[in-house]
């Protein structure tokens, strides 16, 4: 099955959103990755998604903003919080593209319990800030629950000039329409759409961070590959969908 192309602006593949959100002050930090390295941790049914021989390690910081069902307001209190994630890239049998989060720190326990019981989704409670200062961007994190409590990241960034046209690889670690986890011996697919994103240069002033390393991966080592910034988006999901296994030969 040939893989999906990068897309960074498609037509949204599903018929009616099952949640939606806002994700706002985002910035991203990315690694490359040995393909092989990282195999044994995306869900049955998916390998890792490569550009040039590469796969990525992505640290992601960000605002949710309204979290909330279908057409619904969002949720008061509960739906607004920080999240700092860790992930990484996936394609399916069918060739989609996809993320695979290795863990997503949440500041609320509530969608924190919520996101493990229904889709197996590794989100954990911590203790999250973002402070503005002009173009710099700091992003705090300290987990509380599960373990390894403890863990922090601190990441500062300068945003710099808006990108007219982003390179093959900030495409490759922004243009995702979906996300592949395991939940109830199930490897699911579930879609997202939002508008294309509006990104931003950006220079990583500072980094400590064990989050990374506490998701099971390489602690990162010397400068990211990309350093980008978006002011945000509005995010719809669809349903999940099971994936298939593939039929066996006759």
């Amino acid at each position: 099955m040939d893989t999906e192309p990068v897309d960074a602006a498609p037509a949204q593949a599903f018929p009616r959103a099952m949640l939606r959100q806002r994700w706002e002050d985002l910035t991203f930090l990315h690694w490359a990755v040995a393909p092989e390295l990282v195999a044994p941790m995306l869900p049955a049914g998916t390998r890792p998604d490569t550009l040039d021989g590469h796969t990525y390690v992505g640290l992601i910081g960000f605002r949710m903003v309204g979290l909330g069902l279908g057409r619904g307001p969002g949720v008061p209190y509960f739906g607004t919080f920080w999240e700092t994630n860790v992930r990484l890239y996936s394609v399916d049998g069918t060739g989609r593209r996809a993320v695979v989060f290795r863990s997503l720190d949440a500041s609320r326990l509530v969608p924190v319990l919520v996101a493990r019981v229904t889709l197996g989704l590794p989100y954990l409670w911590s203790a999250m800030r973002l402070d503005r200062d002009g173009d710099r961007r700091t992003y705090r994190c300290r987990r509380r629950w599960p373990g390894p409590a403890g863990a922090t990241s601190r990441m500062v960034v300068r945003v710099g000039a808006p990108i007219a046209e982003p390179t093959p690889l900030e495409h490759f670690v922004t243009a995702r329409w979906g996300l592949h986890t395991r939940a109830y011996g199930r490897t699911l697919h579930l879609p997202n759409w939002h508008p294309r994103w509006p990104l931003h240069r950006a220079e990583l002033l500072h980094l400590d961070d064990e989050l990374v390393s506490a998701a099971g991966l390489p602690a990162p080592a010397g400068p990211p590959a990309s350093v980008l910034y978006s002011p945000g988006v509005p995010v719809r999901f669809g349903p999940p969908v099971t994936l298939r296994r593939p039929a066996r030969p006759s």
